[in-house]
């Protein structure tokens, strides 16, 4: 009975995770031993899961916290992670409702799926070790790997899964090595341990090698140059709410993890992963910006932007300070809401004969939605960094925290390829407001995707008057990460 009642405060750090597993656990059997259960029916269940497990995460305390042995942690960089994973993902299966209907592929498992994925993502946030790490990563992959393919009678679908799958299981080698690597070359699994032999003996070569590896796992699953290439093939083939989907909350539990990785294991490191980051953010900020100037499906742009996104996040890593951290955490949060706006756009451009894709069929929206061709052109202007709307200030931090760490041609070419990037975000809404026009969309669009562009809309253009809270949830945030 001692031994029970000791073994039950070790699991309270995990609370939420437990919640989340056997509530998934539950949807699963309800949807199968109810006859005739729809995604409706379950994804209210999985929200109503998301906004228990969202009041677990509030209610937890700030101070740091252990779990199983060192190999899980809990502080207030988990905490602010997680809540806006579970935002991303709860947007992702608001947006699902009517599209996966009308698409004819209404499953209970789908929201099920995205629950599961949601909780790797909060291991990985959590992980405090590299098995930790692997096992949180597999988790949320194989859950998306089949979440990609889930419309299974679509060809595009099932191919984006399989490419998804065939590349993710070559970051997952390349991930597993370099965890070899620094476990061999340091004699722990441990992120704390790893971090005192090597501010001790120094880094290694063995263990610089391990760390490249690891960051060459860790940038596919953000989609960092040069590990993007399954990017535009799977945006575009997978249904549209799964794109929204991965391009949100995954980013954020990568991008966490990478945090967790870099600051926690490899502080004495900075010289040598320094020099990594910034050639996969210069790297990732060029490509995107010119790869999708000659895009003509909508999601293929999407999937370069969110490559430069992901460029312009990494310049606050590579600044390596606090104000940098707390950067990347403001910039996380604006680029998933707005991310958010824009797929519930895309999502709107649907006909009698079914969604269509490409840009051009854009034409003319400013006569015939009016209120949704300035919500996208609004949403546009934001990722392009026009100010004062909130993609403005998401660069700024980043940038400044480049200036303050002395990375001035970093922060150059950031700027640079921000005006690069604006091009094509400008094209979309001369398209819509100065081409002929194309062919109306059905009107008007469903309720729930309303309510998700509208609470986008509002953030995105309203940020500057209040942005206090988020500012100082991501000090907090940063603050328990490089403390």
């Amino acid at each position: 009975m001692e031994e029970a009642a000791s073994s039950v405060p070790a699991i309270l750090p995990a609370l939420p995770e437990i919640v989340l597993a056997v509530g998934a656990m539950a949807l699963l059997m309800f949807g199968v031993f109810r006859e005739g259960c729809t995604a409706r029916e379950t994804s209210i269940g999985a929200l109503i899961l998301f906004v228990l497990v969202a009041a677990l995460l509030i209610v937890e305390p700030n101070e740091r916290v252990l779990a199983f042995g060192g190999s899980f942690v809990v502080d207030g960089f988990t905490k602010f992670m997680k809540l806006l994973t579970l935002l991303a993902a709860a947007a992702a299966i608001v947006m699902s409702l009517s599209f996966i209907r009308r698409e004819g592929f209404d499953r209970f498992e789908f929201p099920i799926l995205i629950g599961l994925a949601t909780l790797g993502m909060f291991m990985m946030i959590s992980a405090n070790g590299l098995i930790a790490l692997y096992m949180g990563l597999e988790l949320q992959s194989f859950a998306l790997y089949v979440i990609a393919a889930f419309h299974r009678d679509n060809t595009r679908a099932t191919e984006a899964g399989l490419k998804y799958f065939i590349l993710g299981a070559l970051a997952s080698g390349m991930l597993l090595y370099g965890s070899s690597l620094i476990y061999g070359f340091t004699g722990s699994v441990e992120f704390p341990a790893i971090a005192a032999v090597i501010a001790a003996d120094g880094a290694s070569i063995g263990a610089i090698f391990g760390i490249v590896f690891v960051l060459a796992g860790l940038a596919f699953k953000i989609s960092a140059v040069p590990f993007h290439m399954w990017t535009p093939d799977v945006y575009e083939g997978a249904p549209t709410p799964v794109t929204a989907f991965f391009a949100g909350a995954p980013k954020v539990a990568a991008m966490a993890l990478l945090l967790r990785v870099l600051f926690g294991a490899f502080p004495a490191m900075e010289d040598q992963w320094q020099q990594i980051v910034i050639f996969i953010s210069i790297a990732s900020m060029v490509l995107g910006a010119f790869a999708a100037i000659g895009q003509a499906n909508i999601k293929r742009l999407l999937a370069y932007s969110s490559i430069s996104h992901m460029g312009f996040a990494l310049v606050g890593v590579a600044a390596g300070s606090p104000e940098g951290l707390r950067g990347v955490l403001i910039y996380l949060v604006i680029y998933v809401v707005m991310n958010a706006g824009v797929f519930c756009c895309v999502l709107a451009m649907n006909r009698k004969e079914g969604y269509v894709e490409n840009i051009a069929d854009l034409a003319g929206l400013s006569r015939h939605q009016p209120m949704v061709a300035f919500l996208l052109a609004m949403l546009m202007f934001s990722l392009a960094g026009v100010p004062p709307l909130a993609g403005f200030f998401g660069k700024f931090y980043v940038f400044m925290a480049a200036i303050e760490a002395g990375l001035y041609p970093l922060a150059v070419i950031g700027v640079l390829a921000s005006v690069v990037g604006a091009y094509y975000y400008l094209r979309i809404v001369k398209i819509m407001y100065f081409d002929d026009p194309a062919e109306p969309f059905e009107q008007p669009m469903p309720g729930e995707i309303a309510a998700v562009l509208g609470v986008s809309s509002v953030f995105t253009m309203l940020f500057f008057v209040y942005p206090a809270p988020l500012i100082m949830g991501a000090q907090a945030a940063a603050t328990a990460l490089f403390p």
